[in-house]
């Protein structure tokens, strides 16, 4: 007999946490027309960025 059940995760099992940040209405704007240009969602667009950030960061 075959196995046809459906196999899901939890949410938050892919490693990923949803949090609330405070950014300014012209950074938005931003992140909004390059994600539009670059055709990402701005989610995916903001951890990229993050990514690189923290990659490439040079504490003082």
């Amino acid at each position: 007999m075959l196995n046809n059940s459906l196999k899901i995760k939890k949410r938050g099992d892919d490693g990923n946490r949803v949090i609330s940040v405070r950014i300014k209405e012209t950074t938005l704007a931003e992140l909004d027309r390059i994600a539009t240009d670059s055709n990402y969602s701005r989610n995916e667009l903001i951890n990229l960025i993050l990514e690189h950030g923290i990659k490439n960061i040079e504490i003082e």
